[in-house]
């Protein structure tokens, strides 16, 4: 392809791509700066290897493909900071000295809610964004993004006794947000 004709591509690309590769990324980085680099870093990738792109595969599909590859990029920066996110222990706030729930924060029985709804995704969506970065990361790519905990250990480099506890961690500030903003309304 000539330059001019990429450059084409490229500008078609962004035009018609853009929003949709925009608000993949924001679903799972929490952060509109961050979102949009990656966006931009996908365009670059793809501008910088236009000339091996497989014609046989759609644009878009390609483009995820890319985007995909800049988070898990974007996963493993965010997971460095992962030993002082694990020193400190929310456990105090929902458990007892011998493990067991405190009475602020034992689970309610949850009613039958409508989990189908697009406003419990946008009160999910800010309980995530009110995780530690390390815990949104794991949790998005878990229930998000379908990843096996042994992937999402080895992309993050942590192990899995460390996975299990920023999930369990997650899951339970998750729940108290939940319970807090939709459960009990």
């Amino acid at each position: 392809m000539t330059l001019q004709k990429n450059q084409q591509n490229l500008s078609d690309w962004v035009n018609q791509y853009s929003d949709i590769l925009f608000r993949f990324a924001l679903k799972r980085t929490n952060n509109e700066e961050s979102a949009k680099d990656l966006v931009q870093e996908t365009y670059l990738a793809a501008w910088r290897n236009v000339e091996a792109y497989d014609k046989t595969i759609p644009v878009k599909a390609w483009l995820f493909a890319i985007l995909k590859n800049k988070l898990i990029d974007y996963y493993r920066k965010s997971s460095k900071n992962i030993t002082e996110e694990l020193l400190e222990d929310i456990t105090e706030k929902y458990f007892d000295a011998d493990g067991h729930w405190t009475k602020s924060a034992y689970p309610i029985e949850w009613k039958k809610a409508d989990m189908e709804s697009k406003e419990f995704y946008k009160i999910l969506q800010k309980g995530i964004n009110g995780l530690k970065q390390i815990q949104a990361n794991v949790f998005v790519m878990k229930y998000l993004d379908d990843m096996s905990s042994e992937k999402i250990c080895k992309i993050l480099n942590i192990t899995p006794a460390n996975y299990w506890i920023i999930m369990h961690r997650a899951k339970i500030q998750l729940r108290s947000y939940l319970e807090k903003n939709w459960i009990n309304q």
